[in-house]
Formats: C-alpha cells, structure tokens, sequence
C-alpha cells in the first residue's frame, strides 16, 4: 500500500516499548479517512518489524467518541462520480481492517463515547478492546442503505445467539456492559483509569510472553461492568429473530405485543429494506466466516451498494439535509426481489478485493 501523509488526523509515538496511535479528528468524531486508514496500516505494518515495540495502544481524542465510523460522506461524494473509484476507500480500510485483526504483538484499543461502524473494525478485530463509563456502540448501516462491514460478517457472528443478527438489523445502541456482552470489549475499565492503565503499560517491562504481561496489567485496572440489558433480552430476541428471512422477523415482531418487540419493529421501518435483506443473508449464511473472508464478502457487497440508489438517498437524509426521511427504492420488504439480493453477492470477477496476509 501507498504510504499517506495523515496530515495531523492520526499521531502516533512510541513510549518505552509501546507504540500509542492516536485518532487526531475530534470534529468529526474520529471518523475514518482514507489518509488516516493508509496512515494505521502503515504504522501496524512498520511496528510488526520493530523489536522496540512490543505492545500497541489506539485512543480517540476528545470526549465524545472513540471512533464514530468510516468517512460516508467522502465515499458518497466520490461514489455519485465514480462508483468504481469509490471502492478505494473500502479497499484501504479493510486492508487497515485486517491488519488490526492479524497484528502479532498484544494490540489494545482505549475506547470511550461513540463507537460505530469504521470504530467496531479497528477495535473488535484486535485483541483487547477496553470500555470505558459511557460507551455507545452500534453498527448503524441498515440506516443509511448500506450494510455491516469492516469484518461484521464474523464478529456478529460470534456474538451470542441472535443478537449479532438483531444488531445487524435494527442498528441498536449498546452502552458499556451490552457491548461486552456482545463481545464487543474484552474489559471494563473505568474512564478516568484510561490514562493510569496508558502510563502502567508504557513504563511495563515486558517478557518473553508480552500478552500476558499486558493481561496482568489491564486486569490490575479492570472491574465489573454491571448487568447487561442485553443479555436479559436474550432468550427473546433469539426467539423473535429466529428466522433467517427479514418478513419473518417482522411479523413475528408484530404478533409478539411486547415493548421490545414495538421498539425493534419501529427500528426496522426506518431502515433500508434491500440493506436488512442482504444483511440478513450476509450474517446467517455465513457463521463460521474468518475475518479476511468477510472483508472480501463485504467488499464485493459494497461494490454493488455503490451503484444503487439506497446507499446516497440514506446519507443525504441522515447527514447532508439531515431530514431523517430517506425515499428508499425499492420502499418495502415485498418490493426486493431474490433476484437483487443475490447479485449482491455477486462476482467482481478481475476486480475482486485482494488482501495479503503478512505473518511474522
């Protein structure tokens, strides 16, 4: 990959024999460019070789959000243009994506405030992901006409039961214990403990098995994060989202009366119908996916988002004119044909996502 100037939107330092990546765009809350994917790529590339670094550590800055997803609107301004020369985007973040998830050396993400989309890809597919007090985590895309990417496809899965099926759908928001649950942290450390655990793992000495040195240390700072609401609800959003067909779902939703069901059924009549369709697919039929494999599903995924109508209508509604009204085409769940679903899954052929593995 093309090395990028991060022009100040990542910073990045190496204290004692920690590597610390810093995402430098509070504005926009650490949403993901391109430069700042190719910048991440680049370090995770150049401190794999670096026997000084044994350990890496990625923050936000500021106090809203980890990371709150991929830059959409570049994708939607390039994609409107040019829908092949958008891909580039997803080519470098997912290639960033799975880098993260193959990183050899103990990888920790500091999270707090919103984490969503771009966010969950450079955290879930590490090692150790520790929350803080006010986490707020969704994969949100349903919403915006696109789909569950950055390597969703296998960490939904893993969560339990049907709820990386439910999450994939209705975009639900998880606070700090629901996240865990999820599998979406490994840990709970309380947010003004961030900068004591950042300092207790630059100033470690690390021996010949640095994970568990850096396990030792964060279960030094680690607690209990609580009752998860999630898992409460468990046992009825496997029932309720037991099916693998979307109009299933809705009608089992519709003849259940109770208020999760009300709140989830209301959450999936704002979403894109072909987005809920092909994410249903994309999560069931795939259960045992690698990471690597997903990014490459999801890639030819969005490939095929690029060119169609929902992905633009769902951005213009939700962040340019911000009216929460998007016009979906088709407009309901009957109106997507088999047909459309599956050609988005449908071969790139020559134009494939390509990733190489690089294990030390």
């Amino acid at each position: 990959m093309v090395k990028m100037d991060n022009s100040q939107e990542i910073n990045s330092s190496v204290d004692g024999s920690v590597g610390h990546i810093r995402l430098n765009n509070p504005k926009a809350l650490n949403s993901l460019t391109e430069g700042m994917c190719a910048s991440i790529y680049n370090l995770l590339n150049d401190w794999q070789d670096d026997k000084g670094v044994q350990v890496v550590v990625v923050s936000g800055d500021g106090e809203r959000a980890f990371c709150a997803g991929g830059d959409v609107l570049q994708v939607c301004n390039e994609g409107k243009q040019d829908p092949v020369g958008a891909r580039r985007f997803f080519k470098t973040e997912y290639a960033m994506d799975l880098a993260v998830a193959e990183f050899p050396k103990p990888y920790i993400c500091l999270i707090d405030g919103i984490i969503m989309g771009g966010g969950l890809g450079i955290s879930v597919n590490g090692r150790y992901r520790v929350m803080g007090d006010n986490v707020l985590a969704a994969m949100p895309e349903t919403g915006i006409g696109l789909l569950p990417d950055v390597g969703a496809t296998a960490f939904l899965n893993a969560c339990p039961g049907r709820t990386g099926l439910y999450l994939g759908l209705t975009g639900a928001r998880l606070n700090t214990a629901d996240a865990i649950y999820a599998g979406f942290g490994t840990h709970y450390v309380a947010t003004q403990k961030h900068g004591l655990l950042l300092d207790a793992l630059k100033t470690r000495k690390y021996g010949y098995n640095p994970f568990i040195c850096v396990e030792e240390t964060i279960n030094q700072f680690s607690s209990d994060p609580g009752q998860s609401s999630l898992k409460d609800l468990q046992p009825t959003i496997d029932r309720l989202f037991a099916a693998n067909d979307v109009e299933e779902i809705v009608s089992s939703l519709s003849n259940d009366g109770s208020d999760f069901s009300s709140e989830a059924l209301k959450a999936l009549q704002r979403m894109s119908p072909t987005s809920m369709k092909i994410t249903a697919k994309q999560v069931t039929e795939n259960p045992n996916i690698s990471v690597k494999d997903a990014l490459i599903l999801e890639y030819r995924m969005v490939s095929h988002v690029l060119k169609r109508h929902d992905l633009y209508e769902g951005i213009r509604a939700a962040l340019i004119d911000k009216d929460r009204k998007p016009v979906w085409q088709p407009a309901t769940l009957a109106e997507v044909s088999s047909a459309e679903v599956a050609d988005h899954f449908s071969s790139l052929n020559e134009e494939e996502l390509v990733l190489n593995s690089r294990q030390s």
